[in-house]
Order: C-alpha cells, then structure tokens, then sequence
C-alpha cells in the first residue's frame, strides 16, 4: 500500500494516510462497482491504477471443528464451517475495497479470491483485483 500511496502524492494527488486496513469501518465504493470481469457495462474505465488487495487469516475455534467433526458423520452442509468461509471471504472483500478506497478508485475490476491452508486448522484468505477509476459512457442519441 506505502507504494501505492507514494505513487499517487508524487503525481500530486492528495492522499489521506490511514492505519492498516481492518473491517472495523468498512468502506464501500460509490455505487459499490466490484467485478470478476474486466469491464462495467455503461462504464469505460479512464485510469488503472493497480492491484488492490484484502488478506485475512482465520482459524476454526476447538468447539467448532468439533462441531464440524460431529457432523461429517452425518453428512451434509457443515453450516458452521460454511459461516466461517463466508464471513472470512466477507472480510478480505471489505478489506480489499476499502484498500481501494484508500487510493482514489471508483470501481475494481478482475476480483479474484484465494486461499491457503497456512497450518492445520489456520487459513489465509485473499481478494485481490484491480484499482480502476470508471466514468459513465453517454449513450449515443
């Protein structure tokens, strides 16, 4: 992000610092122009300015995985294991639009997820995609 920053106030855009990004405060773009295409229909994009990205990483708590252990037994969806996918996919989402946020896009475009196992148990999340600035297309008369 420190790059990001540097590169935008040397072009002399006036950028606010801030502490890391965490989900405390979620920030959502205007109209909350997210994609895992490359274009916004009705949009074109007029400045790319870079990868953007949200990492958390979560572990199962003990009651949980017993829980989740338990229900494998007889089958199904593990639905406390599918709350914690969905919420930790939530938070590298915000986290990965708030980064956006941060360095002056109005849409990300390409948004891609990603996971690794870091140790048993223990799991990394990322959302990652492109920083764009997009202006709306006039529609032709």
């Amino acid at each position: 992000m420190s790059r990001d920053l540097d590169r935008l106030e040397k072009a002399g855009q006036q950028v606010e610092s801030r502490p890391p990004y965490s989900v405390s405060q979620p920030y959502k773009l205007p109209g909350h122009m997210v994609t895992t295409t490359f274009a916004i229909d009705g949009f074109k994009v007029v400045r790319t300015i870079g990868v953007v990205r949200g990492i958390t990483v979560r572990s199962r708590s003990i009651l949980g995985t017993m829980a989740g252990s338990l229900h494998t037994i007889i089958g199904g969806n593990i639905t406390a294991f599918t709350k914690l996918c969905e919420m930790t996919r939530a938070e590298a989402f915000d986290i990965m639009v708030q980064h956006a946020s941060e360095i002056g896009a109005n849409a990300i475009v390409g948004v891609r997820y990603d996971a690794t196992e870091i140790m048993s148990g223990v799991t990394e999340v990322l959302a990652y995609g492109t920083a764009v600035v997009v202006e709306r297309v006039e529609a032709p008369e």
